[in-house]
């Protein structure tokens, strides 16, 4: 009898987990799910003034997420000329814009007003690159 229990209740709990699986969000995409480095897309709206006289809005795409860093002790001849002030050495990489292009926004002005383009840059690629202190 406690066999019996103990299988309907294996079923239930596999039912149950199949059913979770089936029912995930369709618009989950494997790149939102994978680590590292990938586009980013948001809006972006540029004005001519703090009142927004003209104004338009582009879809521009950054680079976000995450790459692999480590750090090790450093070899004796770093911590000697360091004065063993540089015992650990770090060799960070920062998720970086590979490839960029410029696209143009449209400033769509009221009454009919001229129309002006702006020139932005959006990347297209992403890449885990060395971080240097200047980009950042």
């Amino acid at each position: 009898m406690m066999f019996r229990s103990m299988t309907s209740d294996l079923i239930v709990l596999t039912l149950l987990l199949v059913l979770l699986v089936l029912l995930m969000p369709y618009t989950w995409s494997f790149q939102a799910l994978s680590p590292g480095c990938h586009l980013f897309p948001f809006n972006v709206t540029i004005r001519t003034d703090k009142r927004g006289t003209c104004r338009g809005t582009q879809v521009v795409y950054a680079c976000v997420g995450y790459c692999e860093s480590s750090a090790f002790p450093s070899r004796y001849s770093v911590s000697v000329a360091s004065n063993f002030t540089h015992n650990i050495t770090s060799a960070s990489r920062c998720c970086t814009i590979s490839k960029d292009v410029k696209v143009k926004i449209r400033l769509h002005c009221p009454r009919g007003q001229h129309h002006d383009d702006i020139e932005i840059l959006t990347a297209r690629a992403c890449r885990c690159n060395m971080c240097h202190k200047s980009r950042y």
